[in-house]
């Protein structure tokens, strides 16, 4: 089936390879997520690890509480350039690192009952504002199907296990944390709640907030919002804490677009259209996912008349996006746009065998400005080296 926009930018106006996110769509993800707010009483935070174009963060903060931070530079960038309530995880915290967080950080959660009894007496310390302490645990509930992306998977050293508490002293912590989601709807939620109140029940009675992770696919087509909305009250009701969320995907699901062009056509039989963009580079999740992204006008193999490999720049055998049809010959020169090309896109990007990062630019529908917010060069590329 070929995939149609919902957008109206002219592709021939970007230079390429570029990402493009388009404001109205961000705006009417955010509204949708406003709406979650209001509904059930949670507090919504922009998982950073999942989109950081700080430079929507004016539009996003109208929105939103906050940011959560997957570690020190992520937090600095939510307080520098977001603002509003700084939450910080990381699986294992460095002294020096903690130094810089504890000014900014409105939660810190720990991954283990060792990092929280290291870092206990530094937090006490504190005068002033004080960051509230929160334990991440591990619902050991496997809802996800790809290993990678799996949070509860047997293993995993994401989170604390209900039979590490048993015993341990937990006086100080405030807050519980759990994520156990990837692309998922709320009925998976339910599911993980229900595990999360069996495995920890001493635990939910004496802290003040729950944060239930990422991976709500709020604003996917389809995805049973009031049944969210039902929950979380449910849930706020019966153990009397603030609860957040924290999707990156939700976000800027469907908002953004990669712009490429093609440089070159080999191959006889079995055709290869090489791009100036990456998988390996630029689109990381359509070879770990796997995933296969959606282009403008285009279908799947043998769908139209002309169907082709699409290679990248890299020295990678394997850095090939899919194979797609399409009406006409491609030419070169010729545009191609991915869509949904928004989240974990710009955040996972590598410049590796020095290829070129992509243009970040934005595209505002209500005025048909075409910005372009960076453009990267030799220097980026040569201060990641030494």
């Amino acid at each position: 089936m070929s995939h149609t926009a919902p957008t109206s930018f002219d592709s021939a106006r970007v230079t390429t390879p570029a990402y493009v996110v388009d404001l109205a769509l961000l705006k009417k993800n955010l509204t949708l997520l406003h709406h979650v707010q209001e509904a059930s009483g949670a507090k919504i935070l922009l998982a950073l690890k999942g989109f950081s174009m700080f430079s929507t963060f004016g539009l996003v903060r109208e929105y939103l509480h906050g940011c959560c931070a997957s570690g020190l530079n992520e937090a600095l960038l939510a307080h520098h350039e977001f603002g509003k309530e700084v939450h910080v995880y990381c699986p294992a915290f460095k002294e020096a690192e903690m130094e810089q967080i504890l000014p900014i950080a409105c939660h810190i959660s720990f991954n283990s009952l060792a990092q929280w009894q290291r870092f206990k007496p530094v937090l006490e310390a504190v005068e002033g504002n004080r960051p509230s302490p929160g334990l991440r645990v591990n619902p050991e509930l496997s809802t996800v199907e790809v290993a990678l992306y799996d949070p509860c998977s047997p293993g995993c050293r994401l989170g604390t296990r209900d039979i590490e508490l048993e015993g341990a002293d937990l006086t100080g912590l405030e807050g519980l944390h759990f994520h156990a989601l990837c692309e998922q709807n709320s009925d998976v939620l339910e599911r993980v709640i229900e595990s999360v109140e069996r495995r920890f029940p001493k635990f939910l009675k004496q802290v003040k907030w729950v944060n239930m992770g990422g991976g709500h696919h709020i604003t996917k087509p389809g995805y049973d919002v009031e049944r969210l909305v039902r929950i979380v009250k449910a849930f706020r009701e019966r153990h009397n804490v603030e609860v957040y969320l924290e999707p990156g995907e939700a976000i800027a699901l469907n908002t953004g677009y990669l712009v490429t062009s093609v440089l070159d056509i080999v191959g006889a039989e079995e055709k290869t259209a090489i791009l100036d963009t990456s998988a390996t580079c630029h689109m990381p999740d359509v070879l770990e996912m796997p995933y296969r992204p959606q282009i403008i006008g285009a279908g799947l193999p043998g769908e139209h008349a002309h169907t082709y490999k699409l290679g990248g720049t890299s020295c990678l055998a394997g850095d090939v996006i899919g194979a797609y049809s399409f009406p006409e010959p491609l030419q070169l020169g010729q545009k191609l746009v991915f869509t949904d090309m928004g989240h974990y896109t710009m955040v996972k990007t590598t410049t590796f065998n020095g290829v070129p990062h992509p243009d970040i630019d934005t595209y505002d529908p209500a005025t048909e400005e075409l910005r372009v917010v960076r453009r990267f060069g030799y220097e980026d590329f040569r201060n990641r080296l030494s």
